[in-house]
């Protein structure tokens, strides 16, 4: 089964709590987006691989000291409300490669329609990890981890604000080998597929349309 890790940091639940305020404004939405993100992926980034770079300090001692893969890092949003994650993951590791994935739900079925899909190169030299703040029914999850896969990165990793125990399910079905990190695992879908509780359409809220 996919390794399911719920990050439960007093900031984390703190802003999306915050989040799912239906009276947030669109710009705090953006922001905590953004912030909520970053924390995420700190916690998924703990087992980057480190090499030791020769350095001298103030001081006029020299050493060997860690310093993080980066280049093998890329994240991959998914659009269009993983966008609003990217800039916080950027913070962290600026010098990551960076993808998209567009995706939508087909209204009348409820299929996944691909629309853009754009990698960094060497994509099979990197670690991968995946931005989308909600996962619902986990078709798009499920798609997006599908398609990265045809191109073999040494690794997957998905981070999602909030997740439908429903979605949880079907993504561990197809992709037990990917390790997920989430904010919380909210009660169930209603009939509209939408999460209870919830926060809402992310890409709606971060943009103020509907």
């Amino acid at each position: 089964m996919t390794d399911v890790i719920v990050i439960n940091h007093p900031l984390v639940q703190d802003k999306l709590s915050i989040m799912r305020n239906k009276n947030t404004t669109s710009g705090v939405f953006r922001l905590l987006l953004n912030e909520v993100g970053q924390l995420l992926c700190y916690e998924a980034t703990r087992d980057l691989a480190t090499y030791q770079e020769h350095v001298v300090t103030p001081s006029g001692v020299a050493g060997d000291f860690p310093m993080v893969k980066s280049k093998e890092v890329a994240f991959v949003a998914i659009l269009r409300a993983g966008a609003g994650m990217l800039d916080g993951a950027l913070s962290l590791i600026p010098t990551a490669s960076v993808g998209h994935i567009g995706l939508y739900r087909d209204p009348i079925n409820y299929s996944i329609v691909e629309y853009y899909f754009k990698l960094p190169a060497e994509i099979d030299q990197k670690h991968v990890i995946i931005l989308d703040p909600i996962i619902a029914t986990g078709h798009s999850a499920v798609s997006s981890v599908s398609r990265l896969k045809e191109y073999n990165p040494k690794s997957i990793t998905f981070l999602s604000l909030v997740v439908a125990p429903e979605g949880l399910s079907y993504f561990h079905s197809i992709h037990p080998d990917v390790k997920l990190y989430t904010a919380a695992i909210d009660q169930k879908l209603d009939a509209r597929n939408y999460l209870v509780p919830g926060l809402g359409d992310a890409g709606d809220r971060m943009y103020g349309t509907a």
